[in-house]
């Protein structure tokens, strides 16, 4: 005979056991949901060090390589030329390879707008370490697209070096603080009234080369490359070969004072 009140004793405890079972499923759906997630996110988004790690040897790579030789294992595997012409000079010998940070001078003759050039400013003081500048300044040859003031707060940054296809002014600063420039010539002249920023960090061309944003950008005494940073590895790769071959070559070519014998044996050329 069923007790008065033993139906609901018995229903309390159900009820509190099926909370039990419930709250404990919750939670367990919780940790599963949020380790997948952990995981998508995870296999989505590279650790930051390590992402900069392989950056690191990416440019490190360009920088123990000839320039010819990224010259031409770009060519073969692009098919078209990545190099700059041979008018871009540096202001003094130099090798450097880092990521290109792109700005772009548009003519604008006269101008009283004292923030004509605010972009570009905010663009140098935007560039990370290991930031190449690439400045485009619209048939520049005779304006200074840059300076000591410029250049002194690059090198203060981290940047590596620039590449202007317009003039560059202030050579004993540059010099001093041996910062490398790869431009048009020397000029004294300023884009100050003459030019408006046209912006940064777009695609563009410089000195005849398609640049974006991000690309590698690497000058050595031979002149300037810029690589499409999604084929930069298989460039870096074969240009390493080109250089091991052809510094092989050079010991073979002083014992038998033949050239066609080095290239019968590394087929170099």
């Amino acid at each position: 005979m069923q007790v008065p009140g033993d139906g609901m004793k018995h229903t309390h405890g159900s009820t509190r056991y099926f909370l039990a079972g419930a709250v404990s499923s919750l939670a367990l759906a919780g940790v599963l949901v949020l380790s997948w997630v952990g995981l998508r996110a995870s296999a989505q988004e590279p650790p930051a060090s390590a992402t900069s790690a392989e950056s690191g040897s990416l440019l490190e790579g360009f920088r123990h390589v000839e320039v010819a030789s990224v010259s031409d294992a770009a060519e073969q595997i692009l098919g078209r030329k990545i190099y700059m012409s041979h008018r871009m000079q540096s202001i003094f010998p130099a090798k450097f390879a880092g990521f290109a940070v792109t700005v772009l001078l548009k003519k604008d003759e006269g101008n009283k707008d004292t923030n004509a050039l605010a972009g570009m400013m905010a663009a140098i003081d935007g560039g990370a370490k290991d930031s190449v500048y690439v400045m485009t300044v619209e048939d520049g040859a005779d304006i200074a697209g840059m300076g000591g003031l410029m250049g002194t707060t690059m090198y203060s940054r981290g940047y590596v070096g620039a590449v202007v296809d317009g003039g560059v002014r202030d050579i004993a600063q540059l010099r001093r603080i041996g910062f490398p420039v790869y431009a048009l010539g020397p000029v004294p002249s300023t884009s100050v009234g003459h030019y408006k920023f046209a912006g940064a960090n777009i695609p563009m061309l410089c000195d005849g080369v398609q640049v974006q944003p991000g690309d590698i950008v690497a000058a050595d005494a031979d002149g300037v490359v810029v690589v499409p940073r999604a084929k930069a590895e298989e460039i870096l790769a074969l240009a390493q070969q080109m250089d091991f071959k052809e510094h092989s070559m050079y010991p073979i070519i002083e014992k038998f004072h033949s050239l066609q014998e080095a290239v019968r044996r590394f087929g170099r050329i």
